[in-house]
């Protein structure tokens, strides 16, 4: 078995299937403040490894402010959604505990 570094940019997905991992990734860069997605959940957890800058995530009925230095995870089935705050670029690694995206958008 050879292994083989993949690149993934800012900004960039990556499906685990693709390169036999059981774990999908999502490279988050943005420096738009109210920016981010629209509400949705996953049949899976997902974890946000942020770098830096700040964004306030909705998770189910709670409210929190994720900083570059913190980990975030969002349980299955859980409703979340994140928007970028002002104060810099929001950037993170969001790591999706399958092997393929599936999401349910709910907004």
């Amino acid at each position: 078995m050879t292994i083989q570094p993949r690149n993934v940019g800012p900004d960039e997905n990556l499906e685990g299937y693709l390169i036999g991992s059981p774990v999908s990734i999502i490279r988050e860069y943005d420096s738009t403040p109210g920016s981010g997605p629209r509400l949705h959940r996953h049949p899976y957890a997902e974890t946000f490894v942020i770098h830096r800058g700040r964004a306030l995530f909705t998770v189910g009925e709670e409210q929190v402010v994720g900083a570059g230095g913190q980990i975030l995870v969002v349980p299955a089935l859980i409703a979340h959604r994140f928007e970028v705050l002002d104060g810099g670029t929001y950037e993170a690694t969001h790591v999706h505990a399958n092997d393929r995206f599936i999401t349910e958008w709910l907004e």
